[in-house]
């Protein structure tokens, strides 16, 4: 099969090649999967350059979100040949790659209407922000949701499940394409960071109470300027880091506003709660059936294409997810 390697470390177009390897061999507990599609995230160029928290042993192959059919599963598995299904690789045995062998337990079934460039693109973004609103926050219905970065994977699966929770959503970007992807998402405001105060809008729209729920993948200024306009009670989600900066906390200012930060490491509850991931992935394909939700896919890019496409990503001038074929 084809399959792509890092044998060293550097940048993904100079160490990444696609090697002809062996078929993998599924093992006890482990489904087989033919697969149709990858979603690409930062984390895999990072991987490439030795600069991720976690660091596989060379060589190894990138891509931790896929899509597929089940061609081979063991007798008396919940997984049937011939299902269609999404699945959870990780490195050194990712994605990038014609088969993966996967425990059975990072395997989830798709609905037939879904396609395979969703389906690739869906997990991650949309687990981490249903968790994040509802297992975190306990977004109610009518309270107003912040979403920073609504263009991005995270950010665009949160405005959506915002918006299905029946919260007014407030969405920022930045740019006149972003703020538009974030409109045609749902957002009831949307506000380009590039050109206005978020805080002062916020405030304005919702009367000087603030925003109930504050979700923020970007950290740095941004989480020390939404401070400023959370309301009293209000839960300010920590989903990461993307613009570079960790921003520290005044513990005084969370007590005399009387607001909560909540740190979201879905990772974690994932391992820890495997069961409630498969209801909670239940009921996000149940929200995809209904049309409530629809992963948001930058473009779509052929197998051998993968280096172009981590360089587009690496850029931060993408928006959604970034999918490569086969």
């Amino acid at each position: 099969m084809k399959s792509w390697l890092v044998k060293e470390l550097g940048e993904p177009e100079e160490v990444l090649q696609i090697e002809k390897l062996e078929s993998p061999v599924r093992h006890d507990k482990e489904v087989l999967i033919k697969v149709k599609a990858v979603a690409l995230n930062f984390f895999d160029i990072l991987l490439c350059q030795g600069k991720y928290q976690e660091k596989p042993p060379l060589p190894f192959t990138i891509g931790s979100e896929i899509s597929g059919v089940v061609e081979e599963a063991a007798e008396g598995s919940r997984f049937k040949v011939g299902q269609r299904v999404l699945g959870l690789p990780k490195a050194p045995k990712g994605g990038l790659a014609e088969y993966v062998s996967l425990e059975e337990s990072s395997v989830y079934p798709i609905p037939d209407s879904m396609s395979w460039k969703e389906a690739a693109a869906l997990f991650i973004t949309y687990h981490t922000s249903y968790y994040a609103l509802f297992s975190r926050a306990g977004l109610k219905t009518g309270e107003v949701l912040l979403v920073h970065a609504g263009a991005g994977g995270v950010g665009s699966a949160a405005i959506q499940l915002g918006k299905a929770a029946g919260a007014y959503v407030i969405a920022t970007a930045g740019g006149s394409e972003k703020t538009q992807i974030c409109k045609e998402l749902g957002a009831d405001l949307v506000i380009d960071y590039l050109e206005e105060d978020f805080v002062e809008k916020v405030k304005k729209e919702t009367g000087g109470k603030g925003a109930d729920v504050i979700y923020d993948p970007v950290g740095g200024n941004v989480f020390d300027r939404s401070r400023k306009c959370i309301a009293f009670d209000g839960r300010i989600l920590v989903i990461g880091f993307a613009g570079g900066e960790i921003p520290s906390i005044p513990a005084n200012h969370v007590l005399i506003k009387n607001y909560s930060v909540v740190g979201v490491h879905w990772g974690l509850f994932n391992r820890l709660s495997p069961e409630k991931v498969i209801k909670e992935h239940e009921d996000l394909m149940s929200l995809y059936e209904q049309g409530k939700i629809k992963p948001l896919i930058y473009k779509e890019y052929e197998f051998e294409d993968v280096p172009e496409a981590l360089n587009l990503l690496g850029s931060r001038k993408t928006w959604g997810k970034v999918i490569v074929k086969l």
